[in-house]
């Protein structure tokens, strides 16, 4: 079932996405998050932080799972997803470190989607699966292909999804060219799933993604067949649904 939420400003994009990970923190405080990166999720997670801070919510007995991390960057790299993720949330909330898990794509990647299929694999339905949403359909980093892969793996990058992530590097040249990514039934498996999206932009994919043909060619179109997935987007964004 898609529920669609579609709303006027910044300011109540960011409090509905971040009141749905903190109710279900207020409900069940061990939840495991699969998180997302990109700049869709930033005042999300800005919003979180100030509810932490509140004390509206508590992420002491949270587990975290991000969705996906380049290839060849280490962790410590200012464009890394783990960066991107202290940078905007887990240094300012009491999450512990050990329970935030992210790929690890600098050293062995091959042995780093092996294990992080093992991790997702003992963490069990995640409870809550945030996701933004590509230009040309992607939802983590499974591109548009005749076939999509179910698991973690390592995925070339499309060139519109290098380009779109070019304005975060010095030059379009230091984008990585693969990422490790949750695959499509990780993805799929989670008890309920918050895809975002936001400006004109992402108006066509919106749609496509939701009311258009299920097709590997738009990955987000699967998610049509999940039956708790939330639909949060801004007027522009959700123009045509």
């Amino acid at each position: 079932m898609l529920n669609i939420l579609k709303v006027d400003h910044e300011a109540q994009f960011n409090d509905i996405g971040a009141g749905i990970v903190a109710s279900l923190l207020q409900t069940r405080p061990q939840a495991a998050l699969g998180l997302a990166t990109g700049s869709t999720p930033v005042g999300i997670y800005r919003r979180l932080v100030e509810l932490y801070r509140e004390g509206s919510v508590n992420f002491s007995q949270a587990r975290t799972y991000n969705l996906d991390e380049y290839v060849g960057l280490p962790a410590d790299h200012p464009q890394s997803y783990r960066q991107f993720m202290e940078e905007h949330l887990f240094r300012h909330v009491n999450i512990l470190p050990h329970n935030t898990y992210i790929p690890s794509g600098s050293e062995n990647p091959e042995a780093a989607v092996t294990e992080y299929d093992r991790l997702l694999e003992q963490a069990g339905p995640l409870d809550l699966q945030i996701l933004g949403l590509g230009h040309n359909g992607h939802i983590g980093f499974n591109e548009p292909a005749n076939k999509l892969h179910s698991r973690t793996h390592i995925v070339a990058l499309d060139d519109r999804t290098r380009e779109a992530n070019a304005r975060f590097f010095r030059s379009p040249d230091e984008v990585p060219t693969h990422a490790i990514t949750m695959g499509i039934a990780s993805i799929l498996h989670a008890k309920q799933i918050l895809l975002m999206a936001k400006g004109e932009d992402k108006a066509e994919i919106v749609a496509r993604a939701l009311k258009g043909p299920l097709t590997t060619h738009c990955p987000a179109s699967l998610l049509q067949t999940h039956p708790n997935v939330t639909i949060l987007v801004d007027a522009k964004a959700g123009r045509f649904i």
